[in-house]
């Protein structure tokens, strides 16, 4: 069974090493690249959630699945789009309908940041910020309960400004369970990666090498 894990905005792939590590390293455990998905694209939301229906299209068995912010949205639509096509889906700090008010203030940031701190996520700034203003309209606040494989949804015990979404997301989603990362913020993954790792290596039945 295929695991895969997608990165946050202005994350990595490696932002899940250790993660990883701890899941036990498995051939299996995928971490795609959101850049390179959008790489000759218009940078927008809708086609970054279009490249994950692709990337999953060719896997015949079941997936588990784990998103965090932004990879969180995606694998939460792809969750009440093809619920079908999944074993369990991991939710890490992940909003319902986005903040408009926060991502136009974030927006406000990444103007006035050089283009050099950009560099690291594999996207142009101009490309981050057209990214994040496509998603200010998006809201799945009505489709949870359309989520019929596992859930686990996580978040960051430090990460206050995802905790409302995040108890909307197990309230919603129909036998969700709930999970609070100690000694973490937003980013989780590499906040504490080593007790995600076996949160997540034990929700998605992940068997020691």
């Amino acid at each position: 069974m295929k695991h895969i894990l997608l990165h946050g905005l202005g994350q990595t792939p490696s932002s899940w090493e250790h993660t990883v590590q701890v899941m036990g390293n498995h051939a299996d455990i995928l971490c795609p690249d959101l850049s390179d998905w959008l790489r000759g694209k218009e940078p927008c939301y809708a086609n970054l959630y279009q490249a994950l229906e692709a990337y999953c299209e060719p896997f015949n068995e079941p997936l588990n699945l784990c998103g965090l912010s932004l990879g969180g949205t995606l694998a939460l639509q792809y969750g009440i789009r093809h619920s079908d096509k999944l074993n369990s889906l991991a939710l890490i700090g992940t909003q319902v309908s986005m903040p408009k008010k926060l991502l136009k203030f974030q927006n406000l940031i990444f103007r006035i940041m050089p283009n050099s701190a950009f560099h690291k996520m594999g996207f142009q700034k101009a490309d981050v910020i057209e990214l994040s203003k496509s998603m200010m309209d998006l809201d799945f606040s009505q489709e949870l309960p359309k989520i019929s494989c596992r859930v686990v949804v996580m978040c960051g015990e430090k990460d206050k400004a995802n905790e409302p979404a995040s108890l909307q997301l197990k309230t919603q989603i129909p036998n969700a369970q709930y999970k609070v990362i100690p000694h973490a913020g937003h980013e989780v993954n590499t906040d504490n990666p080593v007790e995600l790792g076996k949160e997540l290596r034990a929700f998605f039945q992940i068997e020691a090498v």
